[in-house]
């Protein structure tokens, strides 16, 4: 099977077997958008969205939050992961956010980048989510499961899998594609028990051929 035949067959699954697909994360506009996925950094979305709720009536606007310490902030945060630095970095991407860009997200990989604690990842994850952009966020579970299921090869960054990824993935369809591989991960083709026996698609995978 050649890697463009892998592609389409494994492509195809998903779209027959996972037709929607999408972020697991709470929110209601891009700026919560932005700051819910900033805390899922090596967190999960269970525990974000548990957190969330009250940090946004507290701090509903870019401005509210940039008025805010990063003590105030660690209150809300204290049970995700790395907390003291998350809510530093909230503080100061909201402070931005205001004098540089007048509160208004922005709507590219770049210019997101420029926010503090915002890096490559969680931008394409807010370009393709909110603004459903041709951007391929690389989390730890869609790095195993490109490798994996022959998808990438001998990737040894994010930014080698993504490249690898968007080379054969359609545009109109790489945001779908990401949660396709994202949610693969966290529930089937898992770290440390991939499931595959009752997975879909280990007629498709390198990582089952060998087993």
């Amino acid at each position: 099977m050649t890697t463009k035949e892998r592609f389409h067959s494994i492509l195809a699954w998903f779209e027959t077997n996972m037709p929607i697909a999408e972020s697991e994360l709470h929110f209601a506009n891009p700026f919560q958008c932005l700051v819910a996925v900033m805390l899922s950094a090596q967190c999960t979305d269970k525990r974000v969205n548990m957190v969330t709720p009250a940090l946004f009536a507290a701090y509903p606007t870019p401005e509210a939050l940039a008025a805010a310490t990063s003590d105030e902030v660690f209150e809300y945060v204290k049970s995700v992961s790395y907390p003291r630095s998350k809510a530093e970095h909230l503080v100061q991407m909201a402070q931005r956010l205001v004098s540089a860009y007048n509160g208004i997200v922005p709507d590219n990989i770049d210019d997101l980048q420029t926010l503090q604690g915002v890096g490559r990842k969680t931008a394409n994850v807010v370009c393709a989510v909110i603004w459903n952009q041709p951007t391929m966020a690389v989390d730890t579970h869609i790095f195993r499961v490109s490798e994996r299921l022959g998808l990438t090869s001998n990737s040894k960054n994010p930014l080698q899998t993504e490249r690898q990824l968007v080379k054969y993935i359609p545009s109109d369809i790489i945001p779908k594609a990401h949660h396709w591989l994202l949610l693969h991960g966290r529930y089937i083709c898992q770290a440390r028990k991939p499931q595959c026996e009752s997975c879909g698609l280990a007629q498709y995978c390198r990582y089952f051929s060998k087993k």
